[in-house]
């Protein structure tokens, strides 16, 4: 039996607007884009031009440090466009579905290949990119050996899918062959995070060669990242691999199959929705599908992925490469009068500043509204009431700040991502853009290890 972690530090928001349990069919999108900022620190070349035909598995582009990683495209069709931003930095590669041509890259049992093998069958495909690791939170380094692997099964996120859910709708056949790959890639453990209660789904509780933990607590406990630093932490010259479940069924896939296919189970949730449910469809996926006909009315913020680390998109966006969800709330586009002043029954808050304090069980329509602005960083020592770690958050952030490398080490910058800080954002009086900073902090110590 797993050992129980519990978590008391966090935050869990009370946002209105959670999936119901109802699973829709995919819906049939023209439109695919991969975009470049979902893979931090990319340098990309690209292996396509506009006008180009592609199959399911071509490669777009490839990192031009690392060119054995490669970046394909996820439907058969035509590269309609190359969309690029200030100073032609590249912004998105949009396909146009047609057809559905795969590449097959080979059907093979992954206990049976070596090490190699098994990683050159995973870049070969463009699977590699699923594969990220601490620290940094960037795509994996095909030319290290992982000290382990670290897998979440539980999302604590605002309106987050339920997991459980997910992979009993999903082809857990594949998740035993996912899993035996990745025990390919480390000489150290697979380990797998659950929540408090366990995994009901069968397939998961049958796995070998993982080794199971739980945790209870509020967000972020589903977060890898907290995850790893209570299971075994990242220290100075170690690496750790993390994935997301439903890539490891695609993984699986690929062995059992020889073909990429990322299908996923995704939630389309949050109070701009009116008919909120979970939907089949694929990374890159255009949303404008899923959300015809379910939008409420008013001016609306659609999020690839959670409020609290997701990227705003246009209704005719694509979906996030690592996104699990839609979430779609209200703008804050308004000044409210004397709000301060007002017994805020309808307004949730970290603080205790609102009567609606009092009801903790209740559920509430947030908006994009900051309710007040950009001021001076005011140091409250609240960070560490919603950031379950051994740092020093506030230490950490005047290091980032500072430039000063030793300290960042020394406090722990090899451990988190901005993820992990999104609370400490959210309750933040000053309004500042923590995640930002942490992320400047991460590129800044890629720079100078480099």
């Amino acid at each position: 039996m797993s050992t129980l972690i519990r978590l008391r530090k966090g935050l869990n928001i009370k946002l209105a607007g959670k999936a119901e349990k109802i699973l829709l069919p995919e819906v049939p999108e023209t439109r695919f884009g991969v975009r470049f900022a979902d893979f931090p620190g990319l340098v990309a070349r690209l292996d396509v031009k506009e006008g180009d035909k592609v199959m399911c598995g071509s490669v777009l582009f490839h990192d031009k440090a690392f060119p054995e990683i490669k970046y394909v495209s996820p439907v058969s069709g035509v590269v309609r466009k190359i969309i690029r931003g200030e100073k032609r930095v590249l912004t998105e590669v949009v396909i146009g579905q047609e057809g559905s041509e795969k590449i097959d890259f080979g059907s093979a049992a992954p206990l049976s290949l070596a090490r190699e093998q098994v990683k050159e069958k995973l870049l070969n495909s463009g699977m590699w990119p699923v594969l990220r690791q601490r620290p940094y939170h960037i795509v994996a380094r095909p030319d290290i050996v992982p000290r382990d692997i670290f897998i979440s099964v539980f999302d604590t996120a605002p309106l987050a899918p339920d997991l459980d859910y997910v992979m009993s709708n999903t082809h857990g056949s594949y998740l035993q062959t996912g899993i035996d790959a990745l025990s390919r890639l480390t000489d150290g453990k697979v380990h797998l995070s659950q929540d408090a209660e366990g995994t009901r789904v069968a397939e998961i509780k049958n796995l070998r060669n993982v080794e199971f933990h739980r945790f209870s607590g509020p967000h972020p406990a589903g977060n890898v990242g907290v995850q790893i630093h209570h299971i075994a932490p990242v220290c100075r010259g170690e690496v750790v691999w993390t994935l997301d479940v439903q890539d490891v069924i695609a993984i699986g896939r690929l062995f059992a199959t020889g073909f990429y296919d990322r299908e996923r189970i995704i939630a389309l949730a949050g109070p701009g929705v009116l008919n909120r449910k979970y939907h089949r469809t694929r990374p890159g996926a255009s949303v404008a599908g899923i959300l015809k006909g379910k939008l409420a009315e008013g001016n609306l913020r659609v999020i690839s992925g959670n409020v609290l680390t997701g990227k705003k998109i246009s209704t005719e966006g694509s979906l996030g490469f690592y996104d699990n969800m839609i979430t779609v709330i209200p703008e804050g586009d308004y000044h409210e009068f004397m709000g301060w002043a007002a017994p805020g029954l309808k307004k949730f808050s970290y603080w205790r500043a609102f009567v609606s304090k009092l009801l903790p069980k209740k559920e509430y329509i947030l908006d994009t509204n900051l309710h007040g602005g950009h001021r001076a960083f005011v140091v409250t020592g609240d960070y560490e009431n919603v950031l379950p770690m051994d740092i020093y958050p506030v230490y950490l952030l005047k290091a980032i700040l500072a430039g000063d490398i030793e300290l960042m080490e020394n406090l722990g910058i090899y451990e988190v991502a901005e993820e992990d800080f999104a609370l400490c954002e959210y309750i933040d009086p000053s309004k500042t853009e923590i995640q930002e900073i942490i992320r400047s902090g991460i590129n800044l110590m890629i720079k100078e290890m480099n």
